[in-house]
């Protein structure tokens, strides 16, 4: 059974949205493995966006996702990674499809930070490096 990290980000958590993405995962047929509400600190931010630390738009992501707690957790499932990358629509909700999570919920870009509901680790390395990253220390 494949496994995948998730996050609900702060506009989510700060909108009521928590139930709602988790039903949509429960009800397409995952398993929710982990789930964990908490503040990100910059060492985690940092960690987690590493690819992205030297960007001129990371202080505006770093302000964002430090905005509030998230939702974190591990979900399992066939094709898991995949399956949800595909349930949470585009990474800009002006190209998520309607029926996505984000084509449903998540608003424009906002300040240059795009505030999109939830994450999803885009591969299989992804997913074992983000879960570690999160639940492994």
């Amino acid at each position: 059974m494949e496994k995948t990290f998730f996050m609900i980000k702060p506009d989510g958590v700060k909108r009521g949205l928590i139930g709602e993405v988790l039903h949509r995962i429960e009800r397409r047929g995952f398993v929710i493995e982990e789930l964990d509400m908490r503040m990100i600190t910059q060492d985690l931010l940092e960690e987690h966006y590493s690819e992205l630390v030297d960007k001129p738009f990371f202080p505006s992501i770093a302000e964002f996702m430090m905005s509030g707690p998230v939702v974190a957790g591990i979900i399992s499932g066939p094709e898991v990674v995949k399956s949800w990358r595909e349930m949470l629509g585009a990474t800009n909700p002006l190209e998520a499809h309607p029926g996505t999570i984000r084509g449903d919920f998540a608003t424009a870009p906002n300040g240059g930070s795009i505030q999109n509901i939830a994450h999803g680790s885009d591969s299989l390395a992804s997913a074992e490096r983000e879960i570690a990253i999160w639940f492994e220390k």
